[in-house]
């Protein structure tokens, strides 16, 4: 007998036949067909037999127990514990078009968990994601699961094997985060735009990190930048996000989605929190960088009431380490030979610092933002 189970908002129920419309309309929509190993092209005979032969067979055999995830009387999406054996369950869910962003599914995978750890007599239940879902890595993050890391080439899905984030999720775990996912908010002043990345702005990332002053001053960045690098690179600012390490914008004008250059809040749970920045080279000369850079300090001690940040500039470099005195940032010393230019030579780097007190004597009479290059400051690496 299924169980129906239920929080008196979401309710988990077993499959019925008037489900087909619900699971064929999901599994039409290109981030589920992305992110499943689900048939495509997908046809309405794939959703009869999923839902009239292969989740009442998981039932029958008690190798998967799947439930439909119902909200407002209508299909959510699907949620299943894969039964492996000896205390041990795989988690499975995927979410209707309609129901994403409402809570709903989450809903169904507390209940879910709850029931299989007290009913089925679960010790440890196993996430897997494909490598890039950042949707269901939030989600299982947000219910409790820690990410344990990354494998490579693991996940069959049509004929190639993907990489796989897996996690873990133990019968005593609390079912709340268990580290700190970093905020990556619109900050919006003085004609200046910080907001989070997104897939449209690879080709711009590779124009700016692979310009010529660019790849010389940033030496810890690929040679010969292109757009897979700056696929990665994106990838790697969500990656930085969910790990509480650093709070990276892209940054554009206020009347223009266009990007310009980036600027981050680097290494924050470590200790020595660091801002660094990089300019497109169409933003070179405009005035801009020091403010986005402001902007990001000002979040910095305001929002996230770092103490100190410090930033680190090559001595050759001035248009970098100018915009960190026009952030007020005080030169603390050199450190020889601390860095290397992109041709391999070695260069100084020139250390600035400011307190969070030293802030709140200027942010209200802010200094005129005027940069000319400002290719990079060492936090970037």
């Amino acid at each position: 007998m299924i169980p129906t189970l239920t929080d008196g908002v979401v309710t988990l129920r077993a499959h019925r036949p008037d489900d087909v419309t619900g699971v064929f309309e999901q599994s039409q929509d290109p981030d589920s067909q992305r992110w499943t190993t689900i048939p495509v092209p997908y046809a309405t005979s794939d959703a009869e037999f999923f839902i009239g032969e292969l989740m009442p067979r998981g039932w029958a055999d008690d190798s998967e127990w799947g439930f439909v995830i119902e909200a407002e009387g209508r299909y959510a999406g699907s949620a299943s514990l894969r039964n492996e054996g000896n205390g041990r369950g795989e988690i499975g869910y995927g979410s209707h078009p309609w129901a994403r962003g409402t809570g709903y599914v989450e809903r169904g995978l507390r209940l879910l968990l709850e029931w299989g750890f007290e009913e089925k007599g679960l010790h440890t239940v196993i996430w897997w994601a494909h490598v890039g879902n950042w949707a269901s890595r939030r989600l299982a993050w947000k219910i409790g699961f820690t990410v344990e890391g990354t494998v490579r080439k693991w996940q069959p899905q049509r004929g190639e094997l993907r990489d796989a984030w897996v996690g873990t999720l133990l019968r005593d775990d609390p079912r709340e985060p268990s580290s700190t996912w970093l905020d990556n908010p619109v900050v919006v002043g003085d004609g200046v735009r910080l907001r989070p990345f997104t897939e449209a702005d690879v080709p711009r990332v590779a124009e700016g990190i692979g310009d010529a002053d660019t790849q010389f001053w940033l030496s810890f960045f690929p040679r010969g930048f292109d757009e897979e690098d700056g696929r990665r690179y994106v990838e790697q600012v969500t990656e930085r996000l969910a790990t509480n390490h650093t709070v990276t914008w892209a940054w554009c004008t206020e009347d223009d989605d266009l990007l310009l250059g980036a600027v981050g809040l680097h290494r924050i749970s470590g200790g020595e929190p660091e801002i660094g920045y990089w300019t497109h080279p169409d933003a070179r000369g405009r005035r801009l960088t020091a403010t986005a850079a402001r902007l990001a300090v000002d979040h910095g001690f305001e929002v996230l009431e770092l103490p100190r940040l410090s930033g680190f500039a090559a001595t050759g470099n001035s248009a970098s380490w100018k915009v960190l005195e026009r952030l007020g940032m005080r030169r603390i010393g050199v450190q020889r030979e601390a860095t290397h230019t992109g041709d391999g030579a070695p260069a100084d780097l020139v250390g600035y610092d400011l307190l969070r007190a030293e802030w709140a004597d200027q942010r209200s009479t802010p200094t005129p933002s005027t940069d000319s290059a400002a290719p990079t400051s060492a936090g970037d690496r």
